[in-house]
């Protein structure tokens, strides 16, 4: 019988492991989870660094959105240790100037303690249409930050907005791959996703409907789903 395959899961920008609740109790039968610590640096290569230090010597990796980006440059550090790969909600591009911008203003706002104010701002273009009024989600959003907090959101931000072009390295991942993104996703919309999935050879797109930027909480079952047949996959 062989062992079960450990998964890491990273979250995304301002975000905690709240963001994989309803994955975790499913993944947890293919492997032991561990959700990633992405808040104590300020550049993805010591962000990295630190996750492969506490990760296991071999395993399953998931990342949303900043997940996504982490994930690109653990690929980059220890290709040999990453088994499989689901990317949600990613995109391999860096930040063109208008995004670095927006985020030095939303780290100025932070500094200020305005947190709440920064996820209310995001929070109509981190979900679908359909859910801009769901007030229980704009909490979770809201309570997510909170828990993150603005140092460490001006960390986050710091290294994001430092990120290479992941898109030169795409063709060297080797690991099966599975890129899932929401097909109303306005951050990091079904183009970047299928840009991915295109530069991967094998990789596996799936489009979750009626989702967003966070596929995982907006649409759990589906996204789950995908990901347990995935990791399950042998």
């Amino acid at each position: 019988m062989t062992e079960p395959l450990p998964i890491v899961l990273i979250p995304g920008l301002l975000a905690t492991p709240r963001l994989y609740a309803e994955q975790i109790p499913a993944l947890w039968g293919v492997g032991p989870v561990t959700v990633a610590v992405h808040t104590r640096d300020d550049s993805m290569s010591a962000i990295a660094r630190r996750i492969l230090a506490s990760a296991p010597a071999r395993f399953a990796l998931g990342g949303l959105s900043m997940g996504g980006y982490l994930s690109f440059e653990i690929l980059r550090q220890a290709p040999e240790r990453v088994a499989k790969l689901a990317l949600l909600d990613t995109s391999a591009r860096p930040d063109v100037p208008e995004q670095s911008e927006q985020r030095r203003g939303q780290m100025q706002l932070a500094r200020q303690g305005r947190l709440d104010e920064i996820a209310d701002q995001l929070f109509p273009r981190l979900v679908h249409t359909l859910r801009r009024n769901d007030e229980a989600l704009r909490a979770l959003v809201r309570q997510m930050a909170r828990e993150v907090g603005p140092d460490s959101f001006v960390r986050q931000q710091t290294a994001i907005i430092g990120r290479p072009d992941s898109r030169p390295t795409l063709g060297a991942i080797r690991c099966p791959t599975l890129v899932i993104v929401g097909d109303g996703d306005l951050l990091t919309p079904p183009e970047r996703a299928e840009e991915i999935a295109a530069g991967i050879a094998g990789a596996r797109l799936v489009t979750v409907p009626d989702s967003g930027h966070l596929s995982t909480l907006e649409q759990p079952q589906a996204v789950t789903q995908a990901l347990v047949g995935f990791f399950m996959d042998s």
